[in-house]
């Protein structure tokens, strides 16, 4: 695992939403499974965009789960193509949080999510190969 060393953001941007009291867990924080499920739909949108067609969601791998999220925070979820394959796209997703009263958003959760590009009927069709540059 390699260690986040960005200060800003990578990537585009794919949602942007507001923690409410109503996604919180027993401790009054954010719930993880909230956050992860903001995650998976920016990710699908990004998908989706890449692949040109519907997506679904197969693998979610190295998730970290760097710092806490509270009602108020304005989190924000940005996509990075990492890999294109045959049917699927493995895309690099990272959530950062914005508190009331502060100036710049900070890193709380990344990870590599696989979707599958699927035809009207679900079944896996080829990606489009006119997917944007691959990140480095």
């Amino acid at each position: 695992m390699t260690e986040q060393t960005s200060t800003e953001p990578r990537g585009d941007l794919c949602i942007r939403t507001l923690a409410m009291p109503a996604d919180t867990n027993a401790n009054g924080d954010i719930f993880g499974g909230w956050l992860l499920s903001q995650m998976d739909v920016g990710g699908g949108v990004f998908a989706s965009k890449v692949a040109k067609s519907r997506t679904v969601t197969v693998a979610i791998e190295a998730m970290n789960f760097r710092k806490a999220v509270y009602v108020g925070d304005l989190v924000s979820v940005y996509a990075t193509l990492v890999r294109v394959g045959r049917t699927s796209l493995t895309v690099r997703l990272e959530a950062w949080a914005l508190r009331r009263g502060e100036q710049h958003p900070f890193l709380v959760t990344d990870g590599n999510f696989t979707y599958v590009s699927i035809d009207d009927h679900g079944r896996p069709q080829t990606v489009n190969r006119t997917a944007p540059p691959i990140a480095t």
